[in-house]
């Protein structure tokens, strides 16, 4: 059987020669669509227009801040918090407004990814070089997308063409050895468009866990005092194509392979793998319909060894489809769909059941009239394995003038319970229930300025979740004993000011147990209670074709706890980030990046280490657009 690492580099070669094969197209006009998403509705509107607590970055945003990895990229984003096992591909939790890290959706290109056995994406395996947008949108919306969504969604957009015909290429050098190296082919015309893109990174890491062993261990209960290094490689592919008028579809594939070396007493070495493959097609008989299938795999394939030698598998296979239509009427848009999921798991490791059939139907309206708009949704769900989920929610914004609107929301979400929770020998209880929550929000935004340069925005929520599963002594097994309340406060500013561009941002959350037991009223683990982030960037022209950037970002996040008793407190810190860029011409430029500059010691998992002072020189191409 070929290797995982034989497959990719075989399905390279043959991307690479179809890319010959593909006709030349004329190039179109430009069109600028930073400014409009999906991911709140499930259908295309401007950011501006969403009712919903929407984060936008896109690539442009992603160049300038050379971020070592998509969590390292997600830090300071309003309401996220991370926890992260020791540097670069060390597993990754991402707690979004204060909820659990399986309570957030992860979609790639529309396609679900994640573990169906132990929950959550992995989000550290997945390669910023190829993505070109993420849209984050918060707060509950499991009444368009089903399980998980309570705290929120996160859709990550791979690489897109923005013109005709272009290559792209990108190396880079740093501390701990690291390496990257990233190459593309794009183009778009008339009617169709395509793009290819490939990325390798390697570095010999940090030595990643401090832990103790036993007895009275912690952390990774050992003591293995070296660095552990990451390797991953990464492709995509994708294209579309308009037939005519009113049909339309595109197909695309995503696969990125990682290696990582962690300290563990158990294992100590994974061969992760990320796949995701899809295709659409759309419909458009007039201007007031839209017809579209989606047909989908996603795949979280997981190999874990101690010392070289084999310990254990746990691969999720996840087949989707959908079907959606949207209707024009009166003043209004009616959207109505099905989704179907089927979950398989193979591993060494034998589950009294290792698959599932998830059934959902939803319907959502929309409408403006005058200075108000809605936005109402309602879905059901159906799980093979404990029956079905009804969830809803409705958004009503108001437009106080041209620039202040306000917002108002409520909506319901649930998670189903994973496989580990349900099925997994001497553990798992098989009448466990799916988590459910309840989620209040009130807004407040606005647009000022000749050009709308400033914008700002103030959200505050409460999220009540219900029948958390956790381990209930009475049984000796998972059981819906829990409960949590999250109150919080999110503060956005994006502002052009003195030819600076500055972007701040600011989390207040107030997570807390709810549970009936000896931990109510504690603060749910490994969430900051405060985070704050501050970006400026500017460029300068010195003359000739070149021009130069200089940017600082600081990030601070207050102190935590990484236990239920909260009695192991870690650290609130602060981290400094300074950039200079050097544009050659137009598509040549280099990057020097410098993170944490002064050396801050932190943890956001107890004895988990963390980079300290760190670079990173890129020289990259990408001609304009």
């Amino acid at each position: 059987m070929p290797s995982r690492a034989s497959t990719l580099r075989a399905c390279g070669l043959s991307l690479t020669l179809s890319a010959c094969a593909l006709p030349a197209f004329a190039a179109p006009a430009a069109v600028d669509l930073d400014q409009v998403v999906v991911t709140a509705t499930r259908t295309a509107q401007t950011q501006d227009a969403t009712l919903a607590a929407v984060t936008v970055i896109d690539r442009d945003e992603i160049e300038r801040r050379q971020p070592s990895s998509l969590p390292d990229l997600l830090r300071g984003t309003p309401g996220v918090s991370l926890a992260n096992n020791g540097g670069a591909g060390k597993s990754t939790s991402l707690f979004l407004r204060g909820t659990e890290s399986d309570h957030v959706l992860v979609l790639i290109d529309g396609i679900k990814i994640g573990s169906a056995t132990s929950g959550g994406a992995s989000l550290q395996d997945i390669p910023v070089e190829q993505i070109e947008r993420i849209e984050i949108v918060r707060g509950p919306f499991s009444s368009l997308y089903g399980s998980e969504a309570i705290g929120g969604v996160i859709q990550i957009f791979t690489r897109r063409p923005q013109g005709p015909f272009a290559p792209s290429f990108g190396v880079s050098i740093g501390s701990n050895a690291t390496r990257r190296a990233s190459a593309g082919v794009a183009g778009k015309g008339e009617r169709g468009w395509y793009s290819i893109n490939a990325a390798h990174e390697d570095t010999d890491g940090i030595n990643a866990c401090r832990g103790k062993p036993s007895p009275g261990g912690a952390g990774c209960f050992t003591n293995s005092p070296d660095r552990d290094g990451y390797r991953n490689s990464s492709l995509t592919m994708q294209g579309g194509y308009r037939f005519n008028e009113q049909w339309d579809g595109e197909a695309r594939v995503f696969r990125a392979e990682g290696n990582n070396h962690y300290d563990g007493s158990q294992n100590n070495e994974a061969d992760n793998v990320q796949q995701v493959a899809g295709v659409k097609l759309r419909y458009k008989p007039s201007e007031r319909v839209t017809l579209s299938a989606n047909a989908g795999h996603s795949a979280d394939l997981s190999d874990t060894y101690k010392n070289g030698k084999y310990s254990s598998t746990f691969d999720t296979r996840r087949q989707l489809g959908s079907v959606q239509g949207d209707f024009g009427i009166g003043a209004g848009l009616l959207s109505m769909g099905f989704d179907w999921q089927r979950d398989e798991i193979e591993s060494n490791t034998a589950y009294a059941r290792d698959r599932r059939i998830l059934r959902g139907a939803f319907a959502q309206w929309q409408r403006s009239f005058g200075a108000h708009a809605v936005q109402a949704s309602l879905r059901r769900d159906d799980d093979s394995q404990f029956g079905g989920e009804t969830t809803g929610s409705a958004l009503w914004g108001w437009d106080l003038s041209d620039s202040l609107r306000l917002t108002a929301s409520y909506g319901t979400a649930f998670k189903a319970p994973t496989f580990n929770e349900l099925y997994y020998p001497g553990y798992g209880n098989p009448r466990v229930q799916p988590e459910t929550s309840r989620s209040l929000e009130v807004g407040l935004r606005g647009t000022h300025g000749a050009q709308r340069q400033h914008v700002w925005s103030l959200n505050a929520f409460q999220t009540r979740v219900d029948d958390l599963i956790a381990y209930d002594a009475s049984i000796g097994a998972p059981g819906n004993v829990d409960r949590a309340r999250i109150r919080g406060l999110e503060a956005v500013l994006d502002t052009r000011l003195a030819q600076w561009d500055l972007r701040a941002s600011a989390t207040w959350l107030d997570p807390r147990n709810d549970s009936p037991n000896a931990y109510r009223d504690n603060y749910l683990q490994r969430r900051a209670r405060q985070s704050a982030r501050f970006d400026a960037d500017r460029r300068f022209q010195l003359g000739g074709a070149s021009s130069w950037s200089l940017g600082a970002s600081v990030y601070a996040a207050g102190e935590r706890y990484d236990d239920l008793a909260n009695t192991r407190r870690l650290g609130g810190y602060a981290l400094t980030d300074l950039r200079l860029g050097y544009a050659i011409d137009a598509a040549w430029s280099l990057q020097l990046s410098a993170n944490n500059v002064f050396d801050r010691r932190y943890e956001t998992a107890a004895f988990y280490n963390q980079p300290g002072r760190n670079y990173l020189l890129s020289l990259r191409y990408r001609p304009s657009r």
